[in-house]
């Protein structure tokens, strides 16, 4: 689960990261994505039949939103890749344990038997 829920994150403008005024880099810090993906996500829709609506956007975010404080995005500590590869493979490792449980039980005789009552 999330440890900040989206509600409780303030969107600013990173221009110390960023290209050009920083919200691709604000967008990013908001939604927890790498700002990289961002940018290819802006720049694509540029091309495929979303010009307009992306540069009125972004011009739009660079007016409404204001810069991050100095300090804002140094408590967020960023991770390296293979912190990510660390953290997802335990998480496919609990997963994978929590599935055999269920499979243990779903092929136990417990689970027969209590299936042939209920259906009694």
């Amino acid at each position: 689960m999330m440890s900040n829920i989206l509600g409780s994150k303030k969107l600013y403008r990173a221009p110390e990261e960023g290209r050009l005024k920083g919200v691709c880099a604000g967008l990013a810090h908001y939604f927890d994505v790498p700002v990289r993906l961002i940018r290819v996500m802006a720049v694509l829709s540029l091309f495929f039949g979303l010009f307009l609506f992306t540069l009125a956007a972004y011009i739009t975010l660079v007016w409404v939103l204001d810069e991050a404080p100095a300090s804002h995005f140094d408590e967020e500590q960023q991770k390296s890749p293979r912190q990510l590869l660390d953290q997802l493979a335990y998480q496919l490792g609990s997963g994978e344990q929590q599935l055999r449980q269920v499979e243990r039980y779903v092929t136990s005789d417990t689970f027969s038997v209590q299936s042939r009552f209920g259906k009694l």
